[in-house]
């Protein structure tokens, strides 16, 4: 077995927390959960207890090489991969894996997203010890994905529907085969899901080896492979960062989930409880988030709330607000833009976001 390499993706914009995540400081270099560190930072706290700081790499678009080496003194510059273009999650995958393949043949890849919030660490921690002894123990050809026990019916996630018939027990947990994977479902469909007990929320944290994720690459998104391969010498030298700024222009945005996991085989899941969240939206925030006696969640030392109900009100200390008879609102305040918008209506503010960089610019966003 080689060693075990945590992989970062740490490059998306975060527009559905606009105003507080720009994308001069998206919402991972942000400390939106109050703990002192960023969601970055928890991240990178979290796969230190499994690799070394030399073996966790940072994926990220290069506007925020800086923001990376702030947050993170820890890792070598190397390790920081930097992306020209938002490409999804397919590319970014790519280039981790043949980064990683270069430094250990025999490496596994935990892949994460920077911006989940993670409730119970140790299980985490556990629950990822247990998916690294299988592809490295029980099955080296698995790609295995984790999967949260829903809690209830919610049609933000993707649902993954294991077999129970194929299972394996490893260190005291279950591993399954996949069945199938669905992208967000409607609300019937997701209480269907829940009430059948063989879905899982799909977490888009992922372990595999460096070898296999390739191999599987290579099998159904060869024009990304190939492009990566034909370069592979010239990752980690000078000349890495306009080689991989030729490639991404070549390569498509295409998802790994959408690209190769709903179509290899040899997938596999481990339900999990760890208390997680995707962190997605304002309204995910608030679900993990203490709340008042009035179920307000509250940040900002200058807020009063009269007759005011299950709101999220963020603003900065410095700003009085006060906020009369309302539910179920967003009130979110960051270098003069101010948000306001029903809890309900989230998911319509990454649009709200599109329409103001093209009809006031970009300096808003």
């Amino acid at each position: 077995m080689g060693d075990v390499f945590s992989v970062i993706m740490a490059g998306g914009v975060g527009s559905r927390f606009w105003p507080l995540s720009r994308e001069r400081r998206p919402k991972q270099f942000l400390d939106i959960l109050g703990t002192g560190r960023s969601l970055l930072q928890q991240t990178y706290d979290r796969l230190l207890r499994i690799s070394k700081p030399e073996n966790i790499l940072v994926v990220t678009k290069d506007d925020y090489f800086s923001l990376v080496k702030e947050q993170l003194p820890d890792i070598p510059e190397e390790n920081i991969l930097l992306e020209p273009l938002r490409r999804n999650t397919a590319p970014c995958i790519a280039y981790a894996a043949m980064f990683v393949k270069q430094k250990d043949t025999e490496g596994i890849m935990i892949v994460s997203p920077a911006d989940h919030y993670v409730g119970d660490v140790s299980e985490f921690v556990n629950t990822l010890n247990v998916a690294v002894t299988f592809v490295s123990q029980v099955k080296p050809e698995a790609l295995v994905t984790l999967g949260i026990k829903p809690s209830r019916p919610e049609t933000g996630y993707g649902y993954i529907q294991f077999d129970a018939k194929e299972q394996y027990e490893v260190e005291s947990k279950s591993v399954y085969k996949v069945k199938t994977f669905t992208e967000k479902p409607d609300m019937e469909t997701a209480r269907i899901f829940v009430d059948s007990g063989e879905f899982l929320w799909n977490s888009g944290i992922f372990v595999w080896s460096a070898q296999t994720i390739l191999n599987s690459i290579k099998k159904y998104l060869p024009e990304i492979y190939n492009e990566f391969e034909n370069n592979k010498d010239k990752i980690g030298t000078e000349q890495e960062q306009q080689i991989i700024k030729d490639i991404y222009e070549k390569v498509p945005a295409i998802s790994i989930d959408y690209g190769v996991m709903e179509k290899e085989k040899s997938v596999y899941v481990i339900p999990a409880s760890f208390g997680w969240s995707d962190l997605g939206t304002w309204g995910s925030l608030y679900e993990n988030y203490p709340k008042d006696e009035n179920d307000n969640v509250i940040q900002g030392n200058n807020v009063l709330t009269f007759d005011t109900h299950h709101s999220f009100i963020s603003v900065p200390d410095d700003k009085l607000v006060v906020v009369l008879g309302l539910e179920n609102l967003i009130v979110a305040e960051s270098d003069g833009m101010l948000l306001i918008a029903n809890k309900d209506f989230e998911q319509q503010i990454r649009n709200i976001v599109n329409m103001i960089k093209m009809e006031k610019g970009s300096d808003y966003v």
